[in-house]
């Protein structure tokens, strides 16, 4: 079942106080309540207010580092309840609904909460402690018109950005809420550009927000035109409601707009999904503040969640039981734990007719796992919307009794609230039978994976399925990135692989995080000719300690380092023009000496990937050169070495690599 949106409980130390005052420039002509919050660090401000005039109208503004991020701009969400009040609210069927349903509130109080500072771990993830820490209010509103109506707005003031919500109490005749716009409106100063995409699965363009016609997906980056502001739009604990986008205003210039995919039906009491806005000084902070999105999610609903693993996984292309051991070999050869079998395993995989609890003959599905466990490889599924909606309570039991350890759910509807919640839910069923998840085609996190972390990761991105060219690759960390991992499908042998080098594909890996890192997309294992580099996929993890972004600017370059244990992993790419690149190790632990294996595109060597590993030893004091090749990149793992195993390498003197 569904979580259903928690009421607001105030803890005894909450500070209950009632603010009357004006809110911003553009509401200065009329009273108002309202609710301003700062940032623990005074990062970011918010205020809030509700006016009072012919038609009621809520407005907010939020400044970073005292600097303008978004000016004063409408709030608020519009109902059409009028179906739910003739039909079951008696006595108020001669109510007069305003053109609004936002315009005839009154603000009956604010309230200021008490701070909130602590650290949480997760499951897994970009970080291993993950700091939550903010101050936060609540205005409080109804209607006086005898509906009952009630609406509080909730808000959280975090170094990292603003998040605010819609929250409904509990109405006392029990009308059902159909909310049929989302009134939010973005606000910016003139020549603000954003980099968008019109599908999950787009490449982007850079626009000014007016030229911004058709809806585009969250995240959403911003660039201001002083240079040393960025910003982010994006949302957080997205399970039940539908896929909200945004548009340009064609009344308003430099305003963005919220776009619903569908009406929503609640019923009250009812949270909507987090708004998250977020303020920066590089586009690489914002990257490295997307712990926000997890912090607006509830925490793991998962009691024992020990079977939860993430790990590297390769496809399996040619459904035949000697391919199947094949890749089970070479999983086993190189550290991949997992192994997938796409589509048409079960035939038709793209019609109701399918039928998932039968394998295809040439395959057996029993000896498959058994030889997978034999080898230390579990086996993933993928499962196409079709089975799922017609077999999902059958099948799923079914899986997790033939062994199978993850789904990997193909071109699966979630944009409108039903599908959205459906989606969720058969997330929350793969739970209950223990099996992994992995959301193939348009879908995007908003921090769910914290609550049900059996979701690994998910696509919704521009990824190797559709052979992106480099400039695109780097535009990704900050943008896409900012929602959560991502299911790339790194390529390496394909030869359809011709817009990036393979030193470009493995510092991808590295760059692009998803705890279910998918490498060797479309290959083989007979591809393979044991290049050395090899060895950086087999060492490489898929969740991490820490994560830095050292460098970096959309569409141009990006250079990001990861720890995972004593282990520091680094991956630095170039977009389609050739660029040096200077990397500080001040991250590695100054009392370390580091082991630097090297991974670098390199022409001459004798290779199909052409790609040469070198191995020298570094400390947090030097800087590492490196001079990319169009469209190319660079790995490097560091490990710490001691003693004698210091002499065994030569020592690295700021030579370009």
């Amino acid at each position: 079942m569904r979580r259903i949106k928690g009421k607001f409980r105030p803890s005894s130390d909450m500070k209950r106080i009632f603010i009357f005052g004006l809110l911003a420039a553009g509401l200065s002509t009329m009273s108002a309540q309202e609710l301003s919050l700062t940032s623990p660090g005074d990062v970011h401000s918010v205020r809030i207010g509700y006016v009072k005039g012919a038609k009621g109208d809520l407005r907010y503004s939020v400044d970073f580092l005292g600097r303008e991020l978004i000016g004063d701009s409408r709030m608020g969400l519009d109902l059409d309840n009028h179906d739910w009040e003739m039909a079951l609210a008696l006595g108020k069927r001669q109510l007069k609904s305003p053109d609004c349903w936002m315009d005839n509130f009154t603000v009956d109080s604010v309230a200021v909460h008490a701070p909130v500072d602590k650290e949480w771990k997760p499951l897994y993830g970009e970080r291993s402690e993950v700091k939550d820490r903010y101050n936060s209010g609540t205005m409080y509103l109804s209607k006086k018109d005898g509906s009952n109506y009630r609406l509080n707005i909730e808000v959280r003031a975090y170094d990292e950005g603003i998040a605010f919500r819609y929250y409904f109490p509990e109405h006392p005749a029990a009308v059902f809420h159909k909310v049929v716009e989302d009134l939010t409106e973005y606000t910016f100063p003139s020549g603000v550009m954003a980099w968008s995409e019109d599908w999950a699965q787009a490449p982007f363009e850079r626009k000014a927000i007016g030229e911004i016609e058709r809806p585009v997906e969250r995240a959403l980056t911003l660039e201001y035109p002083d240079g040393k502001t960025w910003c982010a739009l994006t949302d957080a604990d997205v399970d039940d409601w539908c896929l909200t986008k945004y548009i340009a205003d064609s009344k308003k210039p430099n305003v963005l707009r919220s776009v619903m995919y569908s009406p929503v039906d609640i019923v009250t009491y009812y949270a909507t999904p987090w708004k998250v806005i977020m303020g920066a000084e590089t586009p690489g902070e914002l990257l490295e503040h997307n712990d926000i999105i997890l912090n607006l999610n509830p925490p793991c609903e998962i009691t024992d969640a020990s079977w939860v693993k993430p790990g590297k996984i390769m496809r399996e292309t040619t459904l035949t039981m000697e391919g199947a051991k094949a890749t089970i070999d070479f999983c086993a050869k190189h550290n991949i734990p997992y192994m997938l079998f796409d589509w048409k395993w079960y035939e038709p995989c793209t019609s109701h007719d399918g039928d998932a609890t039968k394998v295809i003959d040439r395959l057996d599905m029993k000896k498959v796992v058994e030889y997978g466990r034999e080898h230390g490889v579990g086996i993933w599924l993928y499962v196409n919307q079709h089975a799922l909606m017609k077999q999902q309570r059958e099948l799923f039991p079914l899986l997790h009794e033939w062994g199978i350890v993850g789904v990997k759910s193909g071109f699966v509807q979630y944009a409108s609230h039903r599908w959205a919640t459906w989606l969720h839910d058969m997330v929350r069923y793969a739970a209950e039978n223990k099996l992994m998840m992995n959301i193939h085609d348009e879908f995007r996190p908003s921090g769910f994976s914290r609550t049900y972390p059996n979701l690994l990761t998910q696509e919704g991105i521009h990824g190797n399925e559709e052979w992106p060219d480099a400039t695109h690759n780097v535009t990704l960390p900050f943008t896409r990135m900012i929602n959560g991992a991502a299911d790339y499908t790194i390529c390496y042998y394909d030869p359809r692989l011709k817009k990036t080098t393979h030193a470009h594909q493995l510092a991808a890996s590295l760059v692009f995080y998803s705890p279910l890192q998918t490498i060797f997309w479309y290959d083989t294992p007979s591809r393979s000719k044991d290049e050395s580099e090899l060895e950086w996929f087999d060492n490489l993890a898929t969740v991490f300690d820490d994560s830095k972004v050292l460098s970096g600017y959309p569409g141009r370059n990006v250079t990001i380092a990861r720890k995972a244990g004593d282990a520091w992993y680094l991956g630095t790419m170039t977009n389609n023009d050739a660029r040096t690149e200077k990397v500080n190790l001040s991250f590695l632990n100054p009392d370390e000496t580091y082991l630097a294996q090297i991974y670098t595109d390199d022409p001459s060597v004798d290779t199909a990937t052409k790609v040469r590993c070198r191995y020298m030893t570094v400390k947090s004091t030097d800087a590492m050169t490196f001079n990319l090749p169009a469209s190319g990149g660079a790995a490097v793992r560091f490990i710490p070495v001691s003693g004698k195993d210091i002499k065994k390498y030569k020592r690295y003197k700021g030579q370009s690599l």
